[in-house]
């Protein structure tokens, strides 16, 4: 099969064939380590990039399956799988930065990586600079000689911001800095940062790419080169993933395309409802045209995902009774899955705040859609309103 003209629906069912195994579903591979025919052929495995057969923190033969049909699905030639989206994140992060350095990040992000930018990398010597990512001369003007590193994240969590990856691709690579995209929320469905010039891309592989809520794992794709570099301290710092997890990814990945697809068009389909409720004060999708970055995020992206968040007008007691009266919408953490989900964004934001985190509307609730009917979605969302309004 020719990887680069396949469509991502044919890719995500064969992009990772192994034409040595007669098996059509790919097998589990749970050793932890693995017998070398002699001598020479140890030293040589164990002296190799990356080996798929030595020992499972260096590689495993499904989690190379899974880490090649990731790679592929982002149109990157490599991919490295972790035991979660933060040891993804962190690992990077601590393989491509030393004491010295300097990050440029956006003010708007996943609270695990702004807690990694705030609180961890500046004990190890790396200083970080903050800013709107709605605007690309903010992070010119945050560059300096000794930044390395650049971080977005787009659409970003929870407010659905969106990055203009081209713009900060072609500030970095002028300046000599490498880029990071976490692009959990679009999924490589709907949008491949790589496209646009960005050096690596992350995603939380629990979220859509794995997309059943069973499982914690994390992938980094990019050029063979810079996912090696990642690799040399990814088996020091331990955030491997193994075969049993490798198999859940890749039973995922199969119907990845047809998932987005139906989240995303429900997800449009509810933001336009919610925008005419009372007792919602704003919607935040990417996909409505009242979005202010609405043009930006139909430039870069095919579709706008399956996350929405809306402020309530009536503050945090409002969000509370929302959740708490639903019954079909789960309150849960977390996105990606068949089933919806949703939060009180300031419940589960206060705990884990970072410092420089954007301020976090007191009513706002995230909406993670499954694939139910958007039907039955709508009527429970209305019990949540009515409660709301109530409260």
């Amino acid at each position: 099969m020719n990887e680069d003209r396949a469509n991502p629906r044919t890719l995500a069912i064969h992009g990772d064939h192994d034409p040595s195994v007669a098996d059509i579903a790919p097998p589990i591979h749970l050793s932890s380590t693995y017998r070398a025919a002699d001598s020479d052929e140890f030293a040589r495995i164990a002296e190799a990039d990356r080996p798929s057969r030595f020992y499972t923190r260096y590689g495993n033969p499904t989690v190379a399956r899974a880490e090649r049909l990731v790679a592929g699905l982002e149109g990157c030639n490599s991919a490295l799988m972790f035991a979660s989206g933060m040891g993804a994140v962190a690992t990077t992060a601590l393989s491509l930065l030393s004491a010295g350095d300097h990050v440029v990040a956006q003010r708007d992000h996943y609270m695990g990586t702004l807690r990694l930018l705030t609180e961890m990398l500046p004990r190890f010597g790396v200083s970080h600079t903050l800013v709107d990512q709605t605007e690309a001369g903010a992070f010119a003007d945050a560059m300096r000689p000794e930044t390395r590193l650049v971080i977005v994240e787009t659409p970003s969590n929870p407010m659905l911001k969106v990055t203009d990856l081209a713009a900060v691709a072609a500030l970095a690579r002028a300046r000599g800095a490498l880029t990071l995209a976490d692009n959990t929320f679009a999924s490589p469905v709907n949008q491949r940062p790589s496209e646009h010039g960005i050096d690596l891309v992350v995603h939380s592989a629990t979220k859509y790419l794995g997309g059943h809520s069973d499982l914690l794992a994390g992938v980094l794709c990019g050029p063979s080169g810079l996912v090696d570099r990642v690799w040399s301290q990814a088996i020091v710092l331990g955030a491997c993933s193994n075969g049993f997890d490798a198999y859940l990814l890749l039973r995922g990945l199969r119907t990845l395309p047809l998932r987005v697809e139906r989240q995303s068009e429900t997800a449009l389909t509810l933001a336009r409802h919610l925008e005419t409720r009372a007792g919602v004060a704003r919607v935040h999708y990417p996909g409505l045209a009242s979005h202010p970055q609405h043009r930006l995020a139909a430039h870069q992206m095919t579709a706008f995902g399956g996350v929405l968040s809306f402020e309530l007008a009536g503050g945090g007691s409002a969000a509370r009774a929302f959740v708490d009266a639903l019954d079909l919408v789960a309150n849960a953490v977390s996105l990606g899955g068949v089933e919806t989900l949703a939060s009180h964004v300031g419940s589960m934001w206060h705990a884990g705040a970072a410092e420089g985190q954007g301020a976090i509307p007191a009513g706002l609730i995230r909406l993670a859609v499954g694939l139910e009917h958007p039907d039955d979605i709508v009527r429970d969302l209305e019990h949540g309103l009515a409660a709301a309004q109530s409260a």
